[in-house]
């Protein structure tokens, strides 16, 4: 018995969650998420695993921006490989991201296995708090993502991005959800203790300019604490 999974590389496939289980029906396959996502690929793989499929082949999917590296799909199946107890599958990964679901069969043409020996998910780059002086919190709840959260999230970072602020100045972070979800999409910076509500795209940019870089909130879309 083999297997098929579908993994949403980012917070966008997550939210597309139905597309991707759409484009799995038909080929009997299933879906798991690498990050925030039910089922984790690490779940997915233990019960297929319990099941006692013999070979697995995993697709990484990216429908939106910002995803990480195909690196780390092969960094969480190695991990999981080395660290299965008892009888492993076999376990291949298809050798790059598809970024359309149209694109899954050719992916499947050209796939190569885990052999356990693949990069660990530990590093000495990874070791220490980054040194940020703020983290931006934003929330990708069901209320925020319904409203436009994945194109806030787009506009934010890639704002933090085109001004050079790295890790090391502002941390952005995806939550679920931060609560006043009548004020979708909500964003947070910390330790500022400045909540904003109906953050667009233009909104987002004028936060990171004028929040982020200038020192000082946007209070078109600050909310009352």
């Amino acid at each position: 018995m083999t297997a098929l999974v579908l993994v949403g590389m980012s917070v966008t496939d997550v939210d597309r969650r139905d597309d991707l289980l759409a484009a799995a029906a038909p080929r009997g396959a299933t879906v798991a998420f690498l990050q925030m996502g039910d089922p984790s690929l690490s779940l997915e793989l233990t019960r297929l695993g319990d099941l006692g499929v013999s070979a697995i082949t995993l697709v990484g999917v990216d429908l939106g921006p910002l995803a990480p590296a195909h690196s780390w799909l092969r960094r969480v199946a190695g991990h999981w490989f080395r660290e299965r107890a008892g009888r492993r599958p076999a376990l291949d990964i298809a050798t790059r991201l598809i970024t359309s679901l149209d694109d899954l069969d050719a992916a499947l043409s050209d796939c190569k296995p885990i052999s356990g020996t693949e990069p660990g998910l530990t590093s000495a780059a990874w070791e220490d708090v980054s040194g940020h002086r703020r983290q931006v919190l934003i929330c990708r709840g069901p209320r925020c993502t319904a409203r436009g959260g994945e194109e806030t999230m787009r506009a934010l970072v890639l704002g933090l991005m085109e001004a050079g602020l790295g890790d090391n100045d502002v941390l952005a972070t995806h939550t679920g959800c931060q609560f006043p979800c009548n004020q979708a999409p909500v964003v947070s910076v910390q330790p500022d203790d400045v909540w904003y509500g109906d953050v667009d795209p233009a909104a987002a940019r004028a936060i990171v300019t004028g929040h982020l870089v200038g020192g000082s909130p946007l209070e078109s879309h600050r909310l009352p604490r």
